[in-house]
């Protein structure tokens, strides 16, 4: 049996605490941040366990409460919420937190450095934290768990039925990077947690990366106790009072939905359905709790259209009296909800149009109410082991309608479904089976684990630097560059420096990088990452990192590659002597005749290839491993000699170069860069220089002060550094990196 593990979840979005969770607050603070509390918190009590940590996004804003702004919560024994800054401090829709992601990434790796311990697991929950995952346990070489919760491109299809405009669906909700960020998910995960059946056929199967052999149906658990005891009197007394200011009748059977304001759980699509039905209104009451309001403006677009639906749905069908639908309601009111409409005979409804699993049915099952509930996803695994409902289509409100009065007109019916619902949920959705089924899954993937990528000790040997270090990339047009300025690099380079440390991140091999250097008159790197990450070297005795050639090996197919792309039009393999290394196929791109790199990358997916597709001058297309590349070459050799993110500058001029450039090195883009870079111009910690060639660089370094006392941009605000303006517009300092002068 596996003892003392590690285990570490990504739930980065919404608004997460240990207690008094604010569910239905927004879009991003749904079920999802329930079952991860939950789910670590049963986890933690496993004897398996040594320590559970959920990681998520800290936020400092006067909008919120000040809980969201603590560095680190204890939610239960061994069980911790850890909070690390990533981009600006306030909070953030999920839309707009993908280019804060690579920043998270680094954020964590300073806080395993710091705690001294690596996890033995990494969960992400969501596709940013997905992406989060992917990234952290690609550097780290352990097991990834990846839960979807919801898909992008289920959303998308449901966004795009009718006239909806593609353009303004991608600028609102960003999917095209959800959909990048859960193909990168689906690829690195050991396996994938997922809720249903229904889930795994038709939601996960239509993605690039689906393979059926790594999907896990694992239902998620509940805290059955909760909502099964009676709750105590005052508490139902309040719950009670709060719904009689709108009910006439309000001993009459109720219809209750719990669900947050949000479009797809077709809240108004029930009040259609009660509203057109006189005998329903007659017999039974609608209570529709859908999160906490003030007032409609201060709600986001989104739930204040739900919410204006719904007032003049109530409106037009007169049903003031029969509805209710409270304005606040706290966490420890939602089991005397339920077990309201259980005790006067009513029912729980959950008519979304999708529904990935469905937590409130089982909470709901949990009370002995029973349920009508959407036919997609989730509900539909519910409702088999538990019998105690009946399915319906959600876009047909007559069915909707029909199933309510079906339901309440049967009493025998209603108590067997009761019944049988609390039956079923202890059989089937508890937390202790839900964990030692997910522990038994991980166990196989941690016994392949000899000793982890990374360790946590700074190296003592063989780097002869620990505090910051310059990389660059290489290429010829170098030669033709200004000689004043390349001089001046050098000589910083050069300098006396304390621990100031140089490096290369070419895509060529290390032969042909050392003759360009020599011809450059630079120094002797200290760090030589060539060949697109493929190798790296350290010092004058080009000391080969083999540690880091076993973690590229992770699913790497070469032959398999080349086989597939053999005879592909418009690409061929690269012949002249170094290109082609055991990590990295290099071919010629011919723009007018090949396939588009995303078409090249779906090619491979579809066939279980696993690798990364680069395009750099519209003219050299690379296939490199999925745990490789510049990014994390250089995220690997700062984290292995203790280099902080903040005291590493990269200078960047090809598309290789694309992913080095986020997260929290210091990032500088020559104006000569290739068109592949133009979207990192923006990126909160680049610096787009006005200037080309080694000018770029040696700009860059003056710019971030790299040479004496680091001055770091205010990227927790947004700032977006332009080359051409004051330094002191441009880059503003905001954190000062001392040094000592002493080893």
């Amino acid at each position: 049996m596996l003892k003392d593990l590690y285990l570490v979840h990504l739930s980065i979005h919404g608004l997460i605490r240990g207690t008094n969770l604010e569910l239905g607050r927004d879009a991003d603070t749904g079920g999802q941040c329930k079952y991860v509390l939950e789910l670590v918190k049963a986890l933690a009590e496993h004897p398996s366990t040594g320590q559970v940590d959920l990681f998520t996004r800290q936020i400092i804003d006067p909008k919120v409460s000040a809980d969201y702004k603590r560095p680190e919560e204890k939610i239960a024994k061994n069980a911790f919420v850890k909070r690390v800054p990533a981009g600006p401090k306030r909070y953030l829709r999920k839309e707009t937190l993908w280019r804060h992601l690579d920043e998270f990434v680094d954020q964590c790796l300073a806080r395993f450095r710091e705690a001294g311990r690596l996890p033995d697991v990494i969960h992400g929950h969501y596709a940013d934290a997905g992406y989060v995952g992917s990234q952290l346990a690609s550097l780290l070489g352990c097991p990834f768990i990846f839960t979807g919760h919801s898909l992008g491109r289920t959303k998308k299809a449901r966004l795009l039925v009718g006239k909806a405009d593609p353009q303004r669906i991608e600028k609102r909700y960003n999917l095209g990077a959800r959909l990048e960020a859960e193909e990168m998910a689906l690829d690195a995960a050991s396996f994938v947690c997922t809720s249903t059946t229904q889930e795994v056929e038709e939601q996960y199967s239509v993605y690039e990366n689906y393979d059926p052999a790594r999907m896990r149906v694992i239902p998620p658990g509940v805290d059955v106790d909760r909502f099964a005891k009676p709750v105590p009197p005052p508490l139902r007394e309040r719950v009670v009072a709060k719904l009689g200011r709108f009910l006439r009748a309000p001993d009459r059977p109720a219809i209750l939905a719990i669900a947050r304001a949000d479009e797809k759980k077709n809240l108004s699509s029930l009040v259609k359905a009660y509203g057109q039905n006189q005998g329903l209104q007659e017999k039974a009451n609608l209570v529709i709790v859908a999160g906490n309001r003030e007032s409609l403006s201060e709600l986001n677009a989104g739930a204040r259209r739900v919410w204006t639906e719904l007032l003049q749905l109530i409106d037009d069908f007169d049903l003031h009296g029969r509805v209710a639908i409270p304005k606040q309601h706290e966490p420890d009111e939602i089991p005397a909800f339920y077990q309201f409409a259980e005790q006067t005979g009513g029912l729980f409804v959950n008519p979304a149009l999708t529904e990935p699993f469905g937590l409130t049915l089982i909470e709901a099952a949990s009370a002995g109410t029973p349920v009508v509930a959407t036919h997609d996803g989730g509900p539909q695994d519910i409702l088999a082991n538990c019998q105690n409902g009946l399915l319906v289509d959600p876009t047909n409100i007559p069915e909707i309608s029909q199933a309510l009065s079906q339901a309440l007109s049967d009493q025998k019916q209603w108590r067997t479904w009761s019944a049988s619902g609390k039956e079923g949920v202890r059989r089937h959705y508890s937390w202790p089976g839900h964990v030692e089924r997910y522990l038994k899954e991980a166990e196989g993937f941690l016994k392949e684990i000899t000793e982890p990528n990374l360790i946590l000790q700074k190296q003592r040997t063989g780097l002869p630097l620990t505090d910051r270090i310059v990389f660059t990339g290489l290429s010829d047009d170098f030669l033709e560059g200004d000689a004043e300025a390349l001089a001046s690099a050098r000589e910083i380079l050069e300098s006396d420096v304390p621990k100031l440390g140089f490096g290369i991140a070419s895509g060529r091999d290390l032969k042909s990088a050392i003759s360009l250097l020599r011809e450059l008159g630079l120094p002797q790197p200290d760090v030589y990452i060539t060949q697109l990450g493929a190798d790296i070297h350290y010092g004058s005795r080009k000391v080969l990192d083999k540690k880091w050639h076993q973690h590229l090996s992770y699913r790497w197919d070469a032959e398999g590659i080349r086989q597939l792309l053999e005879g592909v039009p418009g690409i061929r393999l690269q012949t002249e002597k170094g290109r082609q290394h055991p990590f990295k196929i290099s071919y010629h791109y011919e723009t007018e005749v090949a396939d588009s790199r995303r078409a090249l990358q779906r090619l491979l997916r579809e066939a279980n290839l696993a690798a990364k597709v680069i395009l750099s001058q519209d003219s050299l297309l690379d296939i490199i491993p999925i745990r490789s590349g510049k990014g994390l070459a250089i995220r690997h050799v700062a984290w292995r000699w203790g280099i902080p993110a903040d005291n590493v500058l990269f200078y960047a001029r090809r598309g290789s170069d694309y992913e080095a450039l986020s997260g929290q090195f210091l990032g500088v883009l020559g104006s000569d860069h290739s068109p592949e870079l133009k979207p990192t111009a923006h990126l909160p910690r680049v610096y787009a220089s006005p200037y080309p060639n080694f000018r770029g660089l040696l700009d860059g370094i003056r710019a971030y002060q790299f040479d004496t006392r680091i001055r770091v941009p205010k990227s927790a605000q947004g700032l977006e550094p332009v080359g051409g303006q004051e330094q002191e517009s441009a880059l503003q300092p905001d954190v000062v990196v001392h040094f000592d002068k002493e080893e």
